[in-house]
């Protein structure tokens, strides 16, 4: 269902010239739109997959162990810099995941004063599970697209994501 009222049964995109806006700016005010009603049901998404691994998992610890699973083991400050948070709240995250039993530190044999951090087996499993069944969700979802404007999808939104990076 695409989101394309304001609210009170208006198109959101009615008479943008009225209110100031420059007839060139009408494709990013669209842009901006999208990009809330994308961003609002993502952050929903990441909840319900969050709970799916573990009921007790807070919403934004998902994506850090979405990482972890990619990439392999890391230093807190590594995974901190990625997902944009400061040391502090790393550090209580990966309290919290290390007390459901998801994730494990240990010491970084490159440097003593340092530590990795990993999935468990645990861990791993449960992210995995998730992860295939939110897969086999968007192969229904885009059932009736073309595989190469799925492809085309992901490519633009890397774009976007590399150029929001700068």
């Amino acid at each position: 269902m695409h989101e394309d009222t304001n609210g009170d049964g208006r198109d959101s995109g009615s008479d943008t010239s009225s209110r100031g806006v420059e007839q060139g700016d009408r494709e990013f005010l669209s842009l901006e739109r999208e990009l809330t009603v994308l961003l609002r049901r993502a952050r929903a998404n990441q909840g319900e997959m969050a709970r799916e691994v573990h009921p007790d998992l807070e919403s934004a610890a998902y994506g850090l162990l979405v990482r972890l699973e990619e990439c392999g083991r890391q230093r807190a400050t590594e995974l901190a810099g990625y997902i944009g948070v400061g040391k502090a709240t790393m550090s209580r995250q990966l309290r919290a995941l290390e007390e459901l039993g998801l994730v494990a530190r240990e010491p970084d044999p490159a440097d003593g004063r340092a530590w990795l951090v990993d999935l468990t087996e645990e861990g791993r499993t449960r992210v995995r599970r998730v992860r295939e069944a939110r897969r086999e969700r968007y192969v229904t979802h885009f059932s009736d697209w073309d595989r190469s404007e799925v492809s085309e999808l992901a490519r633009l939104l890397h774009q976007l994501n590399r150029g929001m990076e700068k």
